[in-house]
């Protein structure tokens, strides 16, 4: 955990300022990636160069590129900041900056031309848009709040639409006089740091910045900020651009997670084919983000592929002619200039050989210490996952799928953890106990643990356990949780690793976790009217019985039913209801315990809250697994979960099992367990 524990400490402001800021360019430019593409068929197919030239339709990749893409990023920047108010005015600040830039553009090639020098090209307005479009829709969003409620009724409209107008256009004049200059120098220092990259052969060495900014979710801010712009310019004077292929090579990921593949060990092996799918050909490059977190020496092996896909681009000189996103093979062939196919498929072949030699060579060297590791049962790659989604700074279902299909290990910030069985009476019940228990000693806050009922899912977990046999179910009704499957609720090795990823999810708060607890009614009248009596509670007495010998799984289902109807909890069906219980999946708990209960459609044959207890010291073959204890329950409202929260107490002490196994009679045996009954007697 050595690794990943330096990773999960709190990101410093400064990266998470740039994280922030390379979030809402993303959010600006993702949403226009169509328009993008349609302007790349454009290029790729009209332009002179192209597939098939034609004059007419080539008219239609410069205004596409210095009009329409400018200014649909500026109003998806205003609606980001002030919905349809914000992204109207943004639109007509950006038009001003436009303007502006080719105002000046064209002034400083008359005074070019007139000394005989090479005019200088149009500079398109990405970054005036990035600009204006929040900065004016954010202004306006002030400026309505200072008028708002104050306006006389039936002159909203007017107000609304002639203030809006009004700023739209001061804010395009600003844009025109202040945004343009701006943006044609900064545009111009990028293009000359670039230009001076490419001439000394030195643009493979920006994979030395990008690829570990790529890990940390900071290359939003370089990619869309600066290379989109930049290759969109570049791509439109000659059709295609390097630029767009430093950051989105799908050959670096794939080479890793191949290593992983051969190489790795636990979680991360089984994992690594699966996620390499999704980066390769689905373009989702975040899913190797983990692994590289995990062991941070394999940044090496990701720079140095990286770089090696750059330098035979630069060697090619190939490139693509628009953005491919995501970063799919599919979408990087797609954009693939006429004349780059051989280059960018050497890059990326090359790119991926390269990552995967690097990081077969780490991952050889430190396989014994891995294997020791796993061996203690440590899960680097599961508190890898969960940095790698604090990084990300939101909710990924791709990376919440990742660890959950893999570990079974539960990712995501975690804050409703859910034990979900059919009936969501006993085995949830108990394992929600455990899990519980397990956190409160550990200190770790701000997480509740419930059950449920798998029909009562209501997408509101974060984590949802289950039973294998059931999670598919689970799945289906909560999709959006991350899923852990468990072979028993009592003594599962995952409870441990969904606390050390809490642990870690959770570090630096020392404050104790807030539980609510559990309120027992405590209302008198017989057990068969669904209340608990206060002078025995749900267990009684006459409920617990030892037996000698063994017993048959049916037979103790039998025993624990006839136990229950008389405590008058249960109609004689119910024993139907347990036994197809045990056709979907075993209650069998671990420690030696069953904690046999009807399906959630046995609710009809449900009177009151029991249970029964019976010891056979033969054992019970329980599907495969020695059973000792049957613990029968019947539960109406929640009357039984204390009971069954002090029943998984039990049994997750081996001392305690142990007192149970050495009671001589049942009357014993029952002052045993009278501490489920929250009874000190």
């Amino acid at each position: 955990m050595s690794d990943t524990a330096t990773a999960a400490k709190t990101p410093g402001s400064l990266r998470v300022g740039v994280q922030k800021v390379g979030t809402f360019l993303s959010g600006m430019i993702m949403p226009n990636i169509p328009a993008l593409i349609a302007w790349g068929i454009f290029t790729a197919f009209f332009i002179d160069v192209g597939w098939t030239p034609n004059p007419a339709l080539n008219s239609v990749v410069g205004p596409m590129i210095h009009y329409l893409l400018p200014i649909v990023i500026a109003y998806q920047g205003g609606r980001m900041i002030y919905e349809t108010r914000g992204a109207v005015v943004g639109a007509i600040a950006t038009f001003g900056a436009i303007a502006g830039s080719d105002w000046l553009i064209g002034l400083q090639n008359v005074e070019l031309e007139a000394a005989g020098e090479k005019p200088i090209s149009t500079i398109h307005m990405f970054i005036g848009a990035m600009i204006m479009g929040p900065l004016a829709a954010w202004v306006i969003k002030k400026l309505d709040a200072l008028w708002e409620g104050r306006i006389k009724a039936g002159f909203e409209m007017l107000v609304n639409m002639f203030s809006a107008g009004i700023f739209g256009f001061i804010a395009a004049v600003f844009a025109f006089y202040v945004i343009a200059p701006i943006v044609n120098w900064i545009m111009n220092v990028l293009g000359g740091a670039v230009g001076w990259l490419v001439d000394n052969g030195l643009l493979p060495l920006t994979s030395i910045l990008i690829e570990p900014a790529k890990v940390f979710f900071l290359n939003n801010a370089i990619n869309h900020g600066v290379l989109t712009p930049l290759g969109t310019a570049e791509s439109s004077e000659s059709g295609k651009s390097i630029l767009f292929l430093l950051e989105a090579n799908p050959g670096v990921g794939l080479g890793l997670l191949l290593a992983f593949t051969f190489f790795g060990v636990g979680a991360a092996r089984a994992s690594a084919p699966g996620a390499a799918i999704i980066q390769f050909f689905g373009g989702i490059h975040e899913v190797y983000f983990p692994y590289v977190l995990m062991k941070p020496a394999l940044l090496l092996a990701v720079i140095a592929g990286g770089a090696t896909g750059v330098a035979t681009n630069v060697v090619f000189r190939s490139g693509l002619v628009a953005p491919a996103a995501p970063g799919s093979i599919f979408a990087v062939l797609a954009q693939t200039a006429r004349d780059s196919y051989l280059g960018v498929i050497l890059a990326v072949v090359l790119s991926a050989a390269v990552t995967f030699v690097i990081a077969a060579v780490i991952l050889r060297a430190s396989r014994k210490r891995d294997l020791a590791a796993e061996a203690a049962g440590v899960d680097g790659f599961g508190a890898a996952v969960a940095q790698t989604q604090a990084n990300k700074g939101k909710e990924s279902s791709v990376l919440g799928g990742l660890a959950g299909g893999a570990t079974g290990v539960a990712t995501r910030p975690i804050e409703r953890v859910v034990f979900a069985c059919d009936a969501g009476m006993g085995s949830s019940a108990m394992g929600a106990s455990v899990l519980r228990t397990k956190i409160k000693q550990a200190g770790i806050p701000g997480v509740t643990v419930t059950n449920k009922a798998i029909a009562a899912l209501d997408g509101t977990a974060d984590l949802v356990i289950t039973q294998a046999q059931l999670t598919d179910r689970a799945k289906q009704k909560a999709a959006g949780a991350v899923h852990v499957s468990v072979d028993n609720f009592m003594n599962s090795p995952r409870y441990d690793e969904v606390v050390e990823l809490l642990r870690a999810q959770a570090a630096g708060e020392t404050a104790p976790a807030a539980e609510e607890p559990v309120v027992v009614p405590t209302t008198t009248g017989p057990i068969g009217s669904g209340r608990t009596r206060a002078d025995d509670g749900v267990l009684t007495r006459g409920s617990v019985r030892i037996h000698r010998g063994s017993a048959t799984r049916d037979e103790a289902l039998q025993e624990a039913t006839d136990i229950l109807v008389s405590a008058g909890a249960v109609t004689p069906a119910y024993v139907d209801a347990m036994r197809a219980r045990e056709e979907t999946v075993s209650t069998y708990m671990g420690n030696e315990l069953a904690i046999p209960h009807g399906t959630n459609e046995a609710k009809d044959a449900i009177l009151g809250s029991a249970l029964s207890v019976v010891r056979y010291d033969g054992g019970v073959d329980w599907d495969g697994d020695e059973v000792t204890f049957v613990v029968g329950i019947a539960g109406k409202g929640g009357e039984h979960l204390t009971i069954l929260a002090n029943v998984a107490e039990l049994f997750g002490d081996d001392d305690r099992i142990a007192q149970l196994k050495a009671a001589t009679t049942a009357d014993e045996l029952y002052d045993l367990f009278q501490s489920v009954n929250g009874d000190s007697r």
